[in-house]
């Protein structure tokens, strides 16, 4: 059997999770799509998939196979694409993993915008607050909040948007405790602790003037960026959560922006991939389509803070 075209279905298969619909997408029949995945197994010399009456699911080993050969298409379809002097068309499943706090109606609006204009490129979205392998669990990129210094060595990262994360509490705490009017007002005070943003109880600002340093008392701690939110607006005590995720919470007075003129921590949104050698054009595409996207959102909100 054809290598190559064994190849293609077992991913097709993987994706659609179907030897019928893998079946039709390379329209062949599904006996002969069960075959070409045989063909591979027996080349390997082992299992790549798991079947059921209902269900066709990856092993460990075919889950590795699976992250190269996908690669391998992607890289091999842009190469003809290349020679044949033709547009490259973002196509395949995306694997995308991102934090929890991407969980919002502007990141779904992108989502579906994108889907609009690429509709060969399938989404398959882990929301996280945990350190992803982008390499292992074949993710093809992660979009990450953090500052500097804090990314894993061995991947490539772009910058995409500065994202500013802000103290908030809620009205009835800082009713309760008093609102801060200088950073050493913050010493003390009870910090809702977010795992993903790498900083802990003592927090440093850089200000004009040089840093400062903030000695808070960790009241309570979550990888879970919503969880955090949903405490701080309880009334337990500050959080430090990002613009993007709070701004509705602000406008509507469940939460209130601490120092917001002096109490920031600069962090970066970067796209992480695992090598510039491979990288498809789907990932490429959604890459540039989300940094166009976000320095729109941030015009739109500094438009907004401007305005008279």
């Amino acid at each position: 059997m054809d290598t190559l075209v064994s190849l293609r279905v077992f991913c097709s298969v993987t994706e659609l999770k179907s030897f019928t619909a893998a079946a039709d997408r390379h329209d062949i029949s599904p006996t002969m799509a069960s075959k070409h995945v045989r063909a591979l197994e027996s080349r390997l010399g082992t299992r790549l998939l798991n079947r059921t009456s209902r269900h066709v699911s990856l092993t460990e080993t075919g889950s590795l196979y699976y992250n190269q050969a996908r690669q391998t298409l992607d890289a091999l379809d842009e190469a003809e694409a290349a020679v044949g002097n033709t547009t490259v068309v973002p196509r395949g499943t995306l694997r995308l993993a991102a934090p929890l706090w991407f969980d919002n109606r502007r990141f779904s609006s992108m989502l579906a915008e994108f889907g609009t204009l690429y509709p060969d490129v399938r989404f398959d979205i882990e929301l996280t607050g945990r350190n992803v392998n982008l390499v292992e669990e074949g993710f093809d990129l992660l979009l990450r909040a953090t500052v500097p210094g804090s990314l894993d060595q061995g991947v490539i990262a772009r910058a995409l948007i500065e994202m500013p994360f802000h103290l908030v509490a809620s009205p009835a705490y800082l009713d309760r405790t008093g609102r801060p009017e200088r950073l050493s007002d913050l010493n003390g005070r009870s910090l809702l602790l977010c795992k993903s943003l790498h900083v802990g109880a003592t927090v440093p600002f850089e200000l004009p003037a040089g840093r400062e340093v903030v000695k808070f008392e960790a009241g309570f701690e979550s990888a879970n960026e919503s969880l955090v939110r949903l405490v701080a607006q309880e009334g337990m005590g500050i959080a430090i959560l990002p613009e993007l995720m709070i701004e509705d919470d602000v406008t509507s007075g469940r939460l209130e922006k601490v120092m917001p003129d002096t109490a920031q921590i600069a962090t970066t949104i970067y796209a992480v991939y695992p090598s510039r050698k491979f990288l498809s054009a789907k990932v490429r595409s959604f890459i540039d389509f989300f940094h166009a996207k976000v320095q729109q959102l941030n015009r739109e909100r500094e438009t907004r803070l401007n305005a008279p």
